[in-house]
């Protein structure tokens, strides 16, 4: 029931704990395959050490015990001489960060995917597009190779996904056009803790979303008002008034890294390291978080919106009694709450290994974006020197065993020893559970 551990090659602990992290994702390892699918060709075969989508399946396969070895200890210096010839400078006798790391991965396929050839000549559209004709049958009017047609959607690695940024003239109330923008990772702050009240990632997330106000912005609806009470021909000034700003998320990405920032300074300028503990579950949901078009309201969306209400009272803008998504829920009893559930039975509900708790809501309230933890990154130490451990869970798509990892040392772990840690990377994957919207561009 155990897996391989990973040699240190001197500090490397950065990388074996995000490779171990990224090894419970099925998701993620799933993409590779179908990724790296191109290269198997035979003209490819010689080249494929010099892709990092190559090397990286090869090592999370073996990791997740996809692929038979008789080591039980790996050398992940492969990754580290890809990396080198896509010009990362990594050195592996030098301490690292493994959210550091998780980026370079990351943005390095994104430059691999981008390199793969994407235009399709005209005459050969029509036969691609046909999807009765298997690509075996499909004959090229071109002297040239024939790419298949890919979705850029499909393509993206599971941890993509989208923020919105929404920005609202407090004077008007005009909304500017909603901006996207990717991320790979939520890196999320922690809020000052409050004396009494124990911190949790429910805490982080409504900190990320918080709205701020962003003064001295031209409004244009404010300036077009102002120039329709002025006679024409004379010109007028931009109005300038204060706007409401808040994030929210675009698209929720199938495999959800959530990366707790520890680094904070002092007042003399000094990098400290915070090491208060954040609590997580076991099970994730983040329909609140997510953002929604506006538009009208369906009966059902209004009840639930209406139960939000009773459930969640807050203030917003200084007026009580109106709920905000970007305020912390002080004294509420949801059902369910990301990092501390208010009932015994909620609680233990949660605790239940390898349960999907989809059971546990009413159809008209089950979560649409919940999430099951994976693995957890912990890092011991101070902000100049430390060590990187991991909590994964074992192979297995029911798998309920967890195990703790440090380089090549593993051993069985417990939920609850997992939940106590102090996380700094959370590694989180998808439960599907009510209906899902077909377009991933949509989702």
């Amino acid at each position: 029931g155990l897996v391989p551990g990973l040699l240190n090659l001197g500090n490397t602990c950065f990388m074996n704990s995000l490779l171990q992290g990224l090894s419970s994702c099925p998701s993620f390892i799933r993409w590779l395959e179908e990724f790296t699918a191109q290269y198997r060709t035979e003209q490819e075969k010689p080249r494929e050490h010099q892709y990092l989508s190559v090397t990286l399946l090869q090592l999370l396969r073996a990791l997740s015990c996809q692929e038979v070895t008789e080591d039980d200890v790996l050398d992940a210096s492969c990754l580290l001489e890809v990396l080198r010839m896509n010009r990362w400078q990594i050195s592996s006798f030098e301490e690292q960060d493994a959210h550091e790391l998780f980026h370079v991965l990351t943005s390095s396929l994104e430059d691999e995917r981008d390199r793969q050839p994407r235009v399709t000549h005209l005459f050969d559209v029509h036969s691609l597009e046909q999807p009765e004709i298997t690509q075996k049958q499909i004959s090229c009017r071109t002297r040239g190779s024939l790419p298949p047609v890919s979705n850029h959607w499909k393509s993206q690695h599971p941890f993509h996904g989208r923020l919105t940024s929404n920005m609202v003239c407090k004077h008007c109330e005009h909304q500017s056009p909603v901006r996207f923008d990717t991320f790979d990772s939520l890196s999320l702050s922690i809020p000052a803790a409050v004396w009494g009240r124990p911190m949790t990632l429910d805490h982080c997330l409504h900190h990320f979303i918080s709205s701020e106000s962003v003064k001295d912005v031209v409004c244009d609806n404010c300036t077009k008002i102002q120039a329709e009470g002025i006679l024409n021909g004379q010109s007028i000034e931009n109005q300038r008034t204060t706007f409401v700003k808040q994030l929210k998320l675009g698209k929720l990405p199938q495999c959800l890294c959530i990366h707790l920032q520890r680094l904070s300074w002092s007042n003399q300028g000094t990098p400290l390291k915070r090491h208060e503990h954040v609590q997580f579950n076991e099970f994730l949901v983040m329909d609140i978080y997510k953002y929604r078009v506006p538009g009208p309201k369906s009966s059902q969306e209004q009840l639930s919106q209406k139960n939000s209400e009773e459930t969640t009272p807050g203030t917003k803008d200084g007026r009580a009694g109106k709920p905000s998504d970007a305020e912390q829920p002080a004294g509420t009893k949801p059902l369910f709450m990301n990092g501390a559930s208010s009932s015994s039975s909620s609680s233990s509900f949660l605790m239940s290994p390898g349960t999907f708790p989809l059971a546990a809501f009413p159809e008209c309230r089950a979560p649409l974006y919940l999430y099951r933890l994976m693995a957890v990154v912990v890092h011991h130490g101070d902000m100049h020197s430390g060590h990187f451990v991991t909590f994964r869970r074992a192979p297995g798509a029911r798998s309920s065993q967890w195990l703790w990892i440090s380089d090549e040392s593993v051993r069985r772990a417990s939920l609850h020893e997992v939940l106590a840690a102090s996380a700094y990377l959370l590694f989180y994957e998808r439960v599907h559970g009510r209906a899902q919207p077909q377009s991933p561009a949509q989702d």
